[in-house]
């Protein structure tokens, strides 16, 4: 089986897929109310800890850290600590026998089809979701109902629904090139 994970240290994207390649579980570790670095390592651990007791976990897909600077996004310090948790999670996959493959977000959204258009009004992280949607409409992406605001009533993801899509992607592109 293999595990999919977009790591974070504000939400970890996960979903399970067997070794046909079907999708059997999405979900997300929301870790922003935790303050603690050390108290977010210990979320992940504990839920990869319930999914290898659950599943026969032999491969994790990973989406690779970011690598550079890009105006307006993260800052050193930022990048610095989504490596680091990056790093440790790996690490305690590592530790349960798990063999790790490591995707660029660019090489997994080519391999599953997922196209960006950059001149949509649609935020690429909204054009995602709605491509995976299209691959999978089974996968588990939580909404919620705005409650003020000038979009108030309006149906929308859950932040935490990005970060299972990008798990989801990761995903794919892996059994895409290893389950023939």
């Amino acid at each position: 089986m293999l595990l999919s994970l977009d790591i974070s240290t504000t939400c970890t994207g996960y979903c399970i897929f067997n070794n046909d390649g079907m999708l059997l579980e999405s979900n997300a570790i929301v870790l922003n109310k935790i303050k603690d670095f050390f108290e977010k390592v210990k979320k992940v651990e504990n839920t990869l800890n319930n999914l290898v007791e659950k599943y026969d976990i032999s491969s994790v897909a990973i989406e690779e850290s970011l690598q550079s600077f890009r105006p307006g996004l993260s800052s050193a310090k930022t990048l610095f600590t989504l490596s680091k948790f990056n790093g440790i999670i790996q690490f305690l996959c590592y530790n349960y026998g798990i063999k790790i493959y490591k995707y660029n977000v660019n090489t997994a959204r080519k391999l599953t089809g997922i196209k960006i258009d950059r001149k949509k009004e649609k935020s690429t992280k909204d054009q995602v979701v709605e491509q995976v949607l299209k691959l999978n409409s089974d996968i588990f992406l939580p909404t919620k109902i705005l409650k003020s605001g000038p979009r108030k009533g309006k149906e929308v993801y859950e932040n935490y629904s990005y970060d299972i899509a990008d798990a989801y992607v990761v995903g794919k592109a892996y059994c895409i090139e290893n389950i023939k």
